[in-house]
């Protein structure tokens, strides 16, 4: 197929696909949500580098030529060693974009919502050391926030707990609020107005580079509209609903064994 497969513990990277849908449309793409495992963020690294691995093989065992990890946390623990392991597989990965915070904040002072998983990656201490060494970056681990996007939570559950996370922000003088979750995608808007200073969403910027290797490798499609396949391995009624409410387009959702 050449597709593009692309993965994330649940519908946190649908954000993701939803961009390089919007680029790439004449690309078919391979989606799995690893609900069954998921979430990730409250896993050791250990665990996710060997279920990343374990979803990379599934990807590309349905046809996928690149891999697309749209998580944060599966990136901190699995990217350079899915790399090392596929040398010849085009593979990106999320890092968390301190790098435009840092360029645009104005108190030298960002914040940075992730899980906790994250943080304890390699990944995230080099991106602060590379791209904001003169900025305050100031970390706070979201334990359960994933989730509540996951199950689609009220929204005055989420914002209680957004206003918990935001608290620390608001009293140190942070100006920019990087998303380092791609769940937390969905929740940029409400994240927006609770804390009244910019969001910095990855989610555009990965599937424009998604998009930059696709095109390099030829994975733009025949200019028809590409074909999407969308798998689960945890309940596909509970995700069928969920991307309903998440993405303007109807997906059908099939069921994978890992």
């Amino acid at each position: 197929m050449n597709a593009i497969g692309m993965f994330d513990s649940g519908v946190g990277g649908l954000s993701v696909l939803n961009e390089a849908r919007r680029l790439l449309p004449g690309s078919n793409m391979i989606y799995i949500a690893d609900q069954g495992y998921g979430p990730y963020g409250d896993r050791t690294l250990e665990d996710v580098r060997g279920r990343a691995d374990r979803v990379t093989r599934a990807l590309l065992e349905e046809g996928a030529a690149m891999v697309v990890i749209a998580c944060h946390t599966a990136s901190a623990a699995a990217l350079h060693y899915l790399r090392r392991r596929h040398p010849l597989l085009p593979i990106v990965g999320i890092e968390p974009a301190v790098k435009p915070a840092a360029e645009r904040t104005e108190t030298r002072t960002v914040g940075v919502l992730a899980t906790t998983a994250t943080f304890q990656g390699e990944l995230f201490s080099s991106v602060v050391s590379r791209f904001a060494a003169n900025t305050r970056v100031i970390a706070r681990p979201c334990p359960g926030l994933a989730d509540l996007v996951e199950s689609g939570a009220d929204e005055s559950v989420v914002e209680q707990a957004l206003l918990d996370h935001l608290r620390p922000f608001r009293e140190r003088g942070v100006d920019q609020i990087v998303l380092g979750c791609t769940h937390y995608s969905f929740l940029g808007g409400l994240i927006a107005r609770l804390s009244g200073v910019d969001v910095v969403d990855p989610a555009p910027a990965v599937a424009t580079q998604v998009a930059r290797v696709a095109t390099a490798n030829g994975f733009m499609g025949d200019g028809g509209a590409g074909e999407l396949k969308v798998l689960t391995t945890g309940d596909t009624a509970r995700l069928q609903a969920r991307v309903a409410t998440l993405l303007d387009y109807a997906v059908t959702i099939e069921s994978i064994n890992l």
